[in-house]
């Protein structure tokens, strides 16, 4: 067996027992553990930063951050999109600690984490020394934010010993620690899918931003301190040159097939392309097409009236027919072929209406009107659907192009903005010059005031469905109340989620949380 194959083989084990059993196999162990050493760091980084694709791409972190709240929902359509009801339980936060949602999530961070701590073994470079240590912390931090304390293991070789369990102020002060010593190792330009000194300093951001949410989920408080760190961090990403918004028309350049070059917003990204390597970009379609649409799907998932109501009418982030290299349909009629689709749907090369798959004599229609169980002539076409990314025509099958978006510039205009609401150093103005920068970009009139409320609602507006909006509502103190299809929470138990049984069962150290 060579290094490479011994190394997989035994990734997969400790990945399949979330890097916490301490009965494996002596002999088996001692042959695989052989292999892991003296591997190429380079192949090990980009395993790294590969182990990321599956949480975040519209896949499992992502379902928690977003079918968990009112921009999103993957309702029952008869017996589809069942899966004995955790799309179901998700959205009404009625969910459990079997729910695999939680268990693969949980999984794959720690898997993330690991393979980004094994680089660190394997005599890195400086650089991708540092690389792997924001991969470790971005998935450390991904963690704090759904399950509130981090298992962590410093020594890979120790197999008998189960992960500590970081509470959170030990995981702040870990990451905090992590980014910091990695910064000056980071570079300070090049692609978006390579880790840099400005993606560290975004995701510094949201931990200083989000430091009191993680210590007290239910009444948390905003230091000023730590909202000046935001919006200093703020600052020194602006200060390098690197980004701007896009200009009006080119929002969705962020997530178009070519958005590695064509974005002036990304600042990181996870890497896709055809005949390389990736993440299931297509599940961004898969997810919410219906059958008979270009590309056809699995007709499930869709967004909210409510949340749909959010936003003004031109508002270029609603939905726009958007021209792109990949795009080889004909689409005569110019429809709208990425944000939000609702009505009529049309056949894009020739502009025919579409029909139901059954019954085939209806037109597909998708309405506002969903519930989250959908039966009768309702089952294919309740729901507004949600395209954020533009489809890959490009590419006759396999992998597609558009880098997954993790950071982007317009996010860190909104929390310096948001930091200085909270407390931080600069005034309303200030704050309300910024969110209006970004306005005017997609075609929106500006606002004449900026109060929190209103800045939640133009995050959800310049963010839905890139995977934050749980944090934002948490952090708001909106994610207890009631919205479509969820009545209030029974309890503040649900402000993080419980830690999955299959976890606590290989783990001694895990202790489960409050509620569950």
């Amino acid at each position: 067996m060579n290094t490479f194959k011994k190394y997989c083989t035994f990734f997969l084990i400790v990945a399949g027992l979330s890097l916490s059993c301490t009965d494996l196999d002596e002999q088996l162990r001692s042959e695989l553990e052989q292999g892991i050493t003296n591997v190429n760091a380079a192949d090990l980084l980009i395993g790294a930063y590969s182990a990321l694709n599956e949480p975040y791409q519209q896949e499992q972190r992502w379902v928690l951050e977003e079918i968990s709240t009112d921009a999103a929902m993957a309702p029952t359509r008869g017996g589809d999109w069942d899966d004995n009801g955790i799309h179901r339980a998700i959205h009404q936060h009625t969910w459990n600690a079997d729910n695999s949602y939680m268990n693969n999530t949980f999984r794959t961070l720690l898997t993330a984490q690991f393979q980004a701590s094994n680089v660190l073994r394997n005599n890195p470079t400086a650089q991708q020394a540092a690389e792997a240590r924001f991969i470790r912390a971005l998935s450390m931090y991904d963690v704090l934010n759904l399950w509130g304390v981090v298992p962590y293991r410093e020594d890979l070789d120790n197999f008998r010993e189960p992960p500590i369990t970081l509470q959170p102020t030990e995981a702040i002060d870990f990451i905090t620690g992590e980014l910091n010593a990695a910064l000056s190792d980071l570079p300070t330009s090049g692609a978006a899918y390579v880790a840099s000194q400005n993606a560290a300093r975004v995701l510094l951001m949201k931990l200083y931003l989000n430091k009191g949410v993680f210590l007290d989920r239910q009444n948390p408080t905003f230091d000023p301190a730590d909202m000046d760190q935001v919006i200093s961090l703020a600052d020194q990403i602006t200060a390098s040159n690197r980004y701007q918004l896009s200009p009006s028309g080119k929002y969705f350049d962020n997530f178009a097939p070519h958005n590695h070059t064509a974005s002036t917003e990304n600042i990181f990204t996870l890497y896709n392309e055809f005949g390389v390597r990736g993440g299931s970009i297509d599940r961004t379609w898969n997810t919410v097409a219906h059958y008979n649409m270009t590309p056809g799907g699995w007709n499930g998932w869709c967004t909210l009236s409510d949340f749909y109501d959010l936003f003004d009418e031109g508002d270029e982030r609603l939905g726009i027919y958007y021209e792109y290299p990949a795009d080889t349909m004909a689409n005569p009629g110019k429809r709208r072929n990425v944000g939000f689709l609702i009505g009529q749907q049309y056949n894009l090369a020739n502009d025919q209406p579409l029909m139901a798959r059954n019954p085939s004599s209806q037109p597909l229609v998708f309405t506002r009107e969903v519930t989250i169980r959908t039966s009768g002539n309702t089952l294919e076409t309740a729901g507004i659907r949600v395209m954020k990314y533009a489809f890959d025509y490009g590419v006759p099958s396999g992998q597609r192009n558009n880098d997954w978006v993790v950071f982007r510039y317009a996010d860190v205009l909104l929390m310096k903005a948001e930091a200085i609401l909270r407390g931080g150093t600069g005034t309303p103005a200030e704050a309300l010059t910024l969110v209006n920068s970004i306005r005017t970009n997609r075609n929106v009139a500006a606002l004449g005031t900026l109060t929190l409320d209103e800045l939640i609602d133009e995050r959800g507006r310049e963010l839905y469905w890139e995977g934050w909006r749980r944090q934002d509502l948490i952090r708001f103190g909106k994610f207890l109340e009631p919205w479509q299809e969820k009545p209030a929470d029974p309890g503040p138990h649900t402000l993080v989620y419980p830690i999955p049984s299959q976890q606590i069962a290989v783990n001694p150290n895990l202790e489960q949380n409050p509620g569950y």
